[in-house]
C-alpha cells in the first residue's frame, strides 16, 4: 500500500509522543530506589569491582549498551550471555560484583534463571524492569523500574517505548553517577583514546594554536602600519602586542580593529602607535588547555582570534577560528 505522506508523518510523530509519554512517566516515578542503585554502583566502585549487564532479545541490546556507556566513564563493566553463563561463562562473576539483569516483564525464564546463579558468587541483583510484581524483582536486592504507559508498536508487540524508556534510565544512572564521582573532560579522554571522539578530546591548545611565522608578535609602541605589515606576513587577522616588561601580553589588534578606527582616524593613522586602538585584556586561553575549552570561548565570546598564554602571561601562539573545522573539533 503506498504511503500517504500526511498519514505516514501524522503515524510517526503518534509514535514518537508514546515513546515520549514512556519517558515522562519513567522520569516522574523516579523514588528512592533510584538512588539506592546508585549508591550500591558507587560501592562496587569504591571496592574496585564490576557491573555485570544481562538481558536477552532486545533487553540484551539495550544492556550491551549500557554496559559499553559505564565502561567509557570508568566504571568497570561486562555484558554477560544469559544463556552462555549456564554454560561456562559464569567464570567472568567475581564476589562482590553488581548485576543489573534487563527484562521488560521482568518473567524471561534465562534471565530468571540466571538470579540464583548469581547469588552463589555472593552477586547483588538489580532487578531492571517495568514489572514491580515480577518473578525478577522478588529474587532481586535492588530494583530500577521504568515506566511504559503503551508500547509504541500498534500491534503492542514489537519493543519501543520500553526499550527507549530502559535506556534513558540507565544512561540517567551513568550519568548521575559520572557527575558524582566528578569525572573531567581530561578522565574521559582517557577511556576515550582512539577514533574523532578521542582525537578531539585529547588535542590540547599547544596543539592546534600557530606559531612562529604564523604567530604576529610585536611591542604595543610599533605604529599600526607595522602591525598591520606584521600581520599581512603571518596571513593573520591578528596581532598580539606586549610591553616591553618581560614581554607580558597587553593586547590585541585585529583587521576589525583596523577597519573601524580607518574611518575615523586622521591621516597619520598608520604612522600613530598600535597600542591606542589595539583591544586591551583581550581574551586568552592557556596553552596546556583542551582544544573543546577553545572551542566554547570562541562560542561563549563570538571571536575569531584567542591568543595563547604561557604560565608567565607571555603569548606564545595563536587559535585561528578559521583552524577549528579542519581540526574537526567542531
Amino acid at each position: 500500500m503506498a504511503l500517504i505522506a500526511k498519514t505516514t508523518l501524522a503515524r510517526a510523530r503518534g509514535c514518537i509522543r508514546l515513546e515520549m509519554e514512556a519517558l515522562q512517566a519513567t522520569a516522574t516515578a523516579l523514588d528512592g530506589a533510584f538512588v539506592e542503585v546508585a549508591r550500591a554502583i558507587e560501592g562496587v566502585v569504591a571496592a574496585h569491582r564490576k557491573l555485570i549487564f544481562s538481558g536477552v532479545g532486545k533487553s540484551a541490546h539495550i544492556a550491551q549498551k549500557l554496559c559499553g556507556t559505564f565502561n567509557s566513564t570508568g566504571v568497570s563493566s561486562c555484558f554477560l550471555d544469559a544463556t552462555q553463563a549456564l554454560h561456562g561463562d559464569l567464570g567472568l562473576v567475581d564476589e562482590g560484583d553488581l548485576a543489573l539483569l534487563l527484562s521488560n516483564s521482568g518473567q524471561s525464564e534465562e534471565i530468571i534463571r540466571l538470579v540464583p546463579q548469581l547469588k552463589r558468587f555472593g552477586v547483588k541483583i538489580v532487578a531492571f524492569t517495568s514489572n514491580p510484581t515480577s518473578e525478577l524483582v522478588k529474587g532481586a536486592d535492588y530494583q530500577l523500574l521504568y515506566q511504559v504507559p503503551r508500547e509504541a508498536c500498534p500491534l503492542a508487540l514489537a519493543p519501543t517505548a520500553s526499550t527507549t524508556a530502559a535506556l534513558a534510565l540507565g544512561d540517567a544512572l551513568a550519568m548521575v553517577l559520572l557527575e558524582s564521582r566528578g569525572l573531567t573532560r581530561d578522565d574521559f579522554a582517557t577511556f576515550h583514546p582512539a577514533g574523532n571522539l578521542g582525537r578531539v578530546l585529547l588535542l590540547r591548545v599547544r596543539d592546534i594554536m600557530r606559531t612562529a611565522d604564523r604567530f604576529p608578535i610585536a611591542r604595543d609602541s610599533v605604529s599600526v602600519q607595522d602591525a598591520i605589515l606584521a600581520m599581512t606576513k603571518a596571513k593573520s587577522g591578528s596581532i598580539a602586542l606586549v610591553n616591553g616588561k618581560g614581554g607580558i601580553l597587553s593586547g590585541i589588534f585585529t583587521d576589525g580593529d583596523f577597519r573601524r578606527n580607518a574611518l575615523t582616524a586622521g591621516a597619520g593613522f598608520l604612522h600613530e602607535r598600535v597600542a591606542q586602538y589595539m583591544t586591551k585584556s583581550p581574551k586568552t586561553i592557556h596553552e596546556d588547555a583542551l582544544g573543546v575549552d577553545a572551542l566554547r570561548l570562541f562560542e561563549a565570546h563570538k571571536i575569531d582570534d584567542l591568543i595563547v598564554i604561557d604560565r608567565r602571561g607571555r603569548p606564545v601562539g595563536l587559535v585561528d577560528g578559521q583552524d577549528l573545522p579542519k581540526l574537526k573539533i567542531v
